[in-house]
């Protein structure tokens, strides 16, 4: 299911950047719809979540079936289930695209450029934050970052060309117009200016002698910025440029957890504590690492950890937490998981029958049968 909704997410993106397709736009809209409800289906089916339609006749309830086979969620469905929460501005952008698809399948052919031009920064957030769900869910081996590249183009790179861009937005009929303000216009503002929703880029030419070790294009967020940094950026924006200031940085583990960290963070996703002796029994009992000791540290699940052989440790990934919050968010799998009762976060009290290690020795032994023999020694 990974492979192929990856393989929808590439299609998409390859119609997208291809001018020779009358309608690309449409492409890329419903291959990345396909490609997001399959890796959705994907996490729900390895968390062992039944995403199937069920009706209900009487007290009677029955599997909803398309010729013969059970009809599973769409990819609305999905999005309310993953994202509860309705201010997500991952969720808005979903939604986005959920209900432009509605309206553009099989009409607006002709306006298909000028679309693709006015909603350019939400189609960036939607492939952006497919990667990014990607590579949380299934590890960083399933990126698709060496295989999309960023596009060679003119765009607003000349004037003429940013001219022409601007013509053709306005060329968009009232339709689709009235649908894209009405959209943005019914969203909190801090959704609507969140790049997980409308992702915008401003790109700046880099004039410094070439640095053999440095990319073609490198992103640095604006968060990243100093004030005066944020301020002259934001003029040049005001004058209709797109500009992007460059910084060089090379970060090592970047995002990884040490397992005290780790812990922690898991243990704020749940309402138990949980330890770092608990975290160890845990990466034992999933083997995501080597034992201490083992001859071939590197040789861990990539998904969950890494081995940084400068410091001779390991470096545990956000899917990992992830995992351990869904595993121990429950008292059943936090048994199954560490094999030890869970304690409650808020009162302290044992949930649940408490292990024997809590039990005092006096309460050990289990009391005679009913006639048996009982005799004391002295």
């Amino acid at each position: 299911m990974v492979d192929a909704s990856r393989d929808e997410a590439q299609l998409a993106v390859r119609l997208y950047n291809d001018p020779s397709e009358i309608r690309s736009f449409e492409g890329f809209v419903v291959h990345m719809h396909l490609a997001w409800l399959y890796l959705l289906h994907a996490e729900l089916t390895r968390d062992q979540v039944d995403f199937r339609y069920w009706r209900t006749h009487g007290r009677t309830r029955r599997i909803e079936r398309i010729d013969g086979e059970p009809k599973r969620w769409d990819l609305a469905t999905c999005v309310r289930h993953h994202w509860p929460d309705g201010d997500s501005p991952v969720r808005a952008n979903l939604e986005f695209f959920i209900a432009l698809r509605n309206k553009i399948e099989h009409r607006y052919a002709r306006e298909q450029q000028a679309l693709s031009a006015a909603v350019g920064g939400q189609s960036q957030a939607l492939l952006l934050n497919y990667e990014e769900e990607l590579t949380n869910s299934f590890g960083v081996s399933s990126s698709l970052a060496t295989r999309l590249r960023f596009p060679v183009f003119i765009g607003s790179f000349t004037d003429e060309g940013e001219r022409t861009l601007r013509r053709l937005r306005a060329q968009l009929p009232v339709q689709l117009r009235t649908f894209l303000a009405a959209y943005d216009a019914g969203l909190d503002e801090s959704v609507a200016r969140d790049p997980r929703y409308d992702f915008r880029l401003r790109v700046l030419q880099e004039l410094a002698p070439k640095d053999p070790d440095a990319l073609a294009v490198q992103f640095t967020r604006y968060d990243d910025l100093t004030e005066e940094q944020r301020a002259s950026v934001e003029a040049i924006g005001r004058k209709g440029y797109v500009v992007v200031r460059e910084q060089k940085r090379s970060v090592v583990g970047h995002g990884l957890l040490k397992p005290t960290e780790a812990a922690k963070a898991v243990q704020d996703g749940i309402p138990f504590f949980f330890s770092t002796a608990l975290f160890t029994k845990a990466w034992k009992k999933l083997r995501v690492r080597p034992p201490v000791g083992d001859p071939h540290p590197e040789r861990t699940d990539d998904k969950y950890c890494l081995y940084d052989e400068r410091h001779a440790d390991y470096g545990y990934t956000q899917a990992y937490i992830a995992k351990l919050v869904r595993e121990c968010r429950s008292e059943a799998g936090f048994r199954a998981l560490v094999e030890t009762a869970p304690k409650d976060k808020v009162s302290g009290e044992w949930v649940g029958p408490p292990p024997l290690s809590a039990t005092p020795p006096w309460r050990r032994t289990r009391p005679p049968e009913a006639g048996a023999d009982v005799r004391h020694s002295a």
